[in-house]
């Protein structure tokens, strides 16, 4: 399965989230913020960074970049599409998923290793998940705050588009503790924390069984291929 990956000017994560996808079994496609071409992928991951040094609003030029338009299109056909950290804030700028991001709370930077709930493991990138799970990923943010009116947190809570949520600590201030959402289709989801940094023994988080040995984050590059696998039987 061949799984872009975008690079914008200011992006750090992406050659992690290529690594993360080769480590699940696919094929990581390298794709280009000017480009409008996808390449024949089949799912898309826009990775965290500080896209356009995060001017005017964190991921509101990028999410015009010309590769966009086909993002968009392809995500309103169905293709899976993760947004992780300034990738997440593309997905809301771009109107794909639901909410907007504001500065942290705390007023600064945070990075931490993030305890979350998996609220829904029925999306194209949580089907490896268990419902109630907990894990943990990395975070690392300042501009992480989930902020929506009323009406749609209410609309996202009861839609179950809410998909991980942060346990034990708030880091940002993020309104119901939402660390992650999707659309109504679910092919398309966004969170802050760094799941590309929790895939390979000896860099992930510490666990309770040895220091740097937590793996949570490869079950969203494996659910996405299993579920784009299952799709085509």
């Amino acid at each position: 399965m061949r799984v872009g990956v975008i690079t914008f000017p200011g992006s750090l994560d992406e050659r992690d989230a290529q690594r993360a996808v080769k480590l699940a079994g696919g094929t990581p496609v390298a794709l280009w913020h000017g480009a409008h071409d996808l390449e024949g992928v089949e799912a898309i991951i826009l990775p965290g960074g500080f896209s356009y040094g995060d001017y005017l609003r964190a991921g509101s030029i990028a999410s015009h970049a010309p590769i966009m338009a086909e993002v968009i299109d392809a995500a309103h056909k169905g293709m899976p599409v993760l947004g992780i950290c300034n990738g997440f804030q593309m997905l809301a700028e771009a109107r794909l998923v639901p909410g907007a991001h504001g500065r942290n709370d705390c007023g600064t930077f945070v990075r931490r290793d993030q305890k979350l709930i998996v609220e829904n493991n029925n999306t194209a990138w949580t089907k490896d998940f268990a419902q109630g799970e907990e894990i943990i990923i990395p975070l690392k943010n300042a501009d992480g705050r989930f902020v929506a009116d009323a009406d749609t947190i209410k609309r996202i809570e009861d839609n179950g588009q809410v998909t991980f949520r942060y346990v034990g600590v708030n880091p940002n201030g993020s309104l119901d503790d939402i660390a992650g959402v999707s659309n109504e289709a679910g092919n398309v989801v966004g969170l802050m924390p760094h799941p590309e940094h929790a895939v390979e023994p000896g860099f992930g988080p510490d666990t309770a069984v040895a220091m740097r040995s937590g793996l949570d984050g490869l079950k969203f590059f494996t659910s996405v291929i299993q579920s784009t696998i299952l799709s085509k039987a």
